[in-house]
């Protein structure tokens, strides 16, 4: 089966045929399972090991984390894209998707402002968690359209923080 996956700003096609996957052009041994009990799933490819939360999104869309770093992405089958580009609709998803609280917390910082380029990577908001602070980080680059929220106010996971348009150049 053939993917398309929007991750960080990045358009990758992914082919997988049972274990064997390739992606952007690379020819892999890859396996995902759930670890029971746990919200993680264990990714080993090409032998290593990698324990990976994600979190759907609904649509396509997922929120994957490792090693403390979270990215927003996007997974298409050949189908879905191949109607979204007869439709026109593939242009309004290339932006960097909507910025969500990966969890509930306060809203300590606003980093950005309406108006305001960021790229991928660049500090967004500083939400407090469990008496510890997370600066959440862009995850492709844009445009801020909107910032939802106010500095101390509380958020719960999933809730839109801050919108973009486009992809920064």
């Amino acid at each position: 089966m053939k993917y398309v996956v929007f991750l960080a700003g990045r358009e990758i096609e992914v082919e997988v045929d049972g274990d064997r996957v390739v992606a952007g052009g690379q020819d892999r041994v890859a396996t995902l399972c759930d670890i029971p009990g746990t919200p993680f799933r264990l990714l080993v490819v090409d032998g290593r090991q990698s324990e990976l939360s994600v979190e759907p999104g609904g649509a396509g869309r997922w929120t994957v984390g490792l090693t403390g770093e979270r990215w927003e992405s996007e997974v298409l089958d050949e189908r879905t894209r191949h109607i979204r580009s007869l439709t026109g609709e593939a242009a309004r998803h290339r932006g960097a998707p909507p910025l969500r609280a990966p969890m509930p917390g306060l809203v300590l910082r606003i980093l950005v402002e309406p108006g305001q380029r960021v790229v991928a990577g660049a500090g967004i908001v500083v939400l407090e968690a469990m008496k510890m602070e997370n600066e959440l980080r862009a995850v492709a680059g844009g445009v801020v359209r909107a910032v939802r929220v106010t500095p101390g106010a509380p958020v719960e996971k999933g809730q839109v923080l801050v919108e973009f348009d486009g992809t920064a150049t």
